[in-house]
């Protein structure tokens, strides 16, 4: 069940919504940036990690920088209401790496590693909502080279490509469709793809303690081209368990961030950042496939649809704002709150809902050219009620992370 597999997977990746960012957006890009809640994302330009909001920070380096670090997100979402399964989301280890290279005074080049986007929802195989629920995951991976201008003491501009491979996989069981045998598969999908975009960013150096950030992230399209799509009961193809070809497009949604930095002085500074991302442009997503001929009165869709689910997303904003504080020559210590809007109506496989964080972290400077970076966040998700095939839901959302990071300049 390779990519249609994943479609499915995708299309409830896609409709779904983790915990610690809306949608099933994934913003743990540093430990640095989470410390202060990924304000000033862009802007602040302290490690070579700051090229995943805005290419254009590269030229903030008079040296080359290697930045690695490493998040492990630990979520909480229990459902109640009708049927009730507690810790549905596993927990996730996020890696990120970057590397920073300026050439001269108006030329800088450098490469990040890391994820936008990812999702895991797992329930108990026997949930009686199996038919909805399952256990469903999306990763992506990016490959990111950035090229950075400055065109004068003020201005510098940047932009890149993104390579984007995505694993995704997908189970639905029987649950209260077949009370004797609730775990047996439904459907059950997996596969693999890549996809490709682009970004661009601006900086504006208003002096040495000021600056501003802009930064326009392209959406990318995953194509899934003759998948592997298994009908566990017959109901769409018509043959139990029979497995054909289906093809699904899904659209990565574009992201526009804004940030401001301003030293106050030698130990204070502020930050702040918005960010917007296109979730409306989610309104269904549908697999099509020749054996999927709607054979039976009891097929769900048309003929030639293998899946199809109707979403309701409307565009989503961040906002953040932070403070960082340097008590001594070797310690730099930050905080940060952030309000992340609800993106889509929730579900069993996406539980959205608006989400606070609370943010901490700190810097230490072991030498002139190494430095550790230590972040963590709780969010609090709170709870919303839906319905979802008639059932009646209740999804209660925290989340914890903890984000250790290295950077050492050449």
């Amino acid at each position: 069940m390779k990519k249609t597999q994943y479609t499915l997977l995708a299309v409830s990746v896609l409709l779904a919504t983790q915990v610690h960012a809306a949608g099933f957006q994934v913003v743990e890009h540093s430990a640095s940036g989470l410390g202060r809640a990924f304000s000033g994302a862009g802007a602040v330009g302290d490690n070579a990690s700051e090229m995943s909001a805005n290419a254009a920070s590269m030229m903030l380096f008079d040296r080359a920088q290697f930045s690695g670090a490493i998040s492990l997100i630990e979520p909480e979402i229990d459902i109640s209401g009708d049927y009730s399964a507690d810790d549905v989301a596993p927990a996730e280890v996020v890696p990120a790496f970057y590397y920073v290279q300026p050439v001269n005074y108006n030329w800088a080049w450098g490469i990040g590693m890391y994820t936008d986007y990812g999702v895991s929802t797992d329930y108990p195989s026997d949930f009686v909502a199996g038919s909805i629920s399952g256990s469903t995951s999306l990763t992506t991976f990016k490959i990111n080279p950035n090229v950075a201008y400055r065109i004068n003491d003020q201005f510098s501009v940047g932009a890149g490509v993104n390579f984007v491979y995505a694993k995704a996989k997908l189970k639905r069981t029987m649950g209260a469709l077949n009370p004797t045998s609730p775990s047996s598969t439904l459907i059950k999908m997996e596969g693999d793809t890549f996809g490709y975009g682009w970004n661009v960013g601006a900086l504006y150096e208003m002096n040495e303690n000021n600056r501003f950030s802009a930064s326009y992230k392209s959406a990318v399209k995953l194509e899934f081209e003759d998948g592997d799509f298994t009908d566990g009961t017959g109901l769409i193809t018509g043959v139990p368990g029979s497995k054909s070809d289906a093809d699904l497009d899904i659209d990565l949604p574009d992201i526009v961030i804004l940030s401001g930095f301003h030293q106050l002085n030698n130990q204070w500074a502020v930050h702040y950042s918005w960010q917007w991302t296109n979730w409306s442009k989610f309104e269904e997503i549908t697999a099509k496939g020749n054996k999927c001929s709607n054979p039976t009165p009891i097929s769900p869709y048309p003929a030639g649809t293998c899946f199809n689910k109707p979403e309701k997303y409307e565009d989503n904003q961040r906002w953040s704002i932070g403070t960082t504080y340097q008590p001594t020559d070797s310690i730099i210590l930050r905080a940060g709150f952030a309000y992340d809007e609800q993106a889509g109506e929730p579900t069993l496989s996406i539980p959205d809902s608006d989400r606070y964080w609370y943010s901490a972290g700190m810097t230490y400077l072991w030498t002139e050219n190494l430095s550790l970076d230590a972040g963590f966040t709780y969010i609090d998700g709170g709870s919303s009620n839906f319905e979802e095939e008639g059932m009646k839901f209740k999804a209660s959302s925290a989340a914890y992370i903890g984000s250790v990071q290295v950077n050492y300049s050449f």
